[in-house]
């Protein structure tokens, strides 16, 4: 069953890709000038809703559909994400789905090169959700850090790293006094 939220939602992504609502039957087509404001629906929009869920309204579905806000409303229907367009679009729980998504007729739709239409989100909690996963990531950072400095801190000195050091100085003597006396050098490889 389609809750009113779900509903709504479906409306506001149609609305933004300009999608109107047919009303009393079929005499009048509207679509809200501003769907979103802030973190809410927009005023126009609620007033839009108010009038959808109105019996004096008669039928109201969306352009290019024929499930009616009512029945959407009702125990037969889910709001789903379309296969094609991945927005959200009328599924029956029982019986036939509906012959076609709205984005159907629309020829640019999907397009990834716009934006996607979105619903309200609240600035503040999306802020505060980014700063939440950055701070997660800052600590398994500091962690790691952690882990690989006492790595480096308790490896203790073996004896082949000293003999590295000392082969390392034998090789530079060796350089230098091949320097002074180049045929020397080559007598002793």
């Amino acid at each position: 069953m389609a809750s009113e939220q779900h509903v709504k939602r479906y409306l506001c992504y149609w609305f933004q890709l300009g999608k109107r609502i047919i009303i009393c039957n079929g005499l009048l087509s509207i679509i809200p000038q501003k769907v979103i404001e802030d973190n809410r629906y927009s005023y126009e929009f609620e007033n839009i809703w108010q009038k959808l869920i109105s019996p004096e309204s008669g039928d109201c579905y969306l352009e290019g559909t024929t499930q009616t806000i009512t029945e959407l409303l009702g125990p037969r229907w889910d709001i789903e994400p379309c296969a094609r367009c991945n927005l959200p679009v009328p599924i029956l729980n029982l019986g036939m789905p509906p012959a076609s998504c709205p984005c159907s007729d629309l020829p640019t739709w999907p397009n990834t090169d716009l934006p996607a239409p979105r619903e309200p989100l609240s600035s503040q909690e999306h802020l505060n959700g980014i700063r939440d996963r950055l701070r997660q990531i800052d600590s398994r950072l500091n962690s790691s850090q952690n882990l690989v400095s006492r790595e480096h801190i308790d490896i203790p000195q073996t004896q082949d790293s000293d003999n590295s050091k000392e082969d390392l100085s034998q090789m530079r003597d060796r350089l230098q006094r091949s320097k002074l006396h180049p045929t020397s050098f080559k007598r002793g490889m």
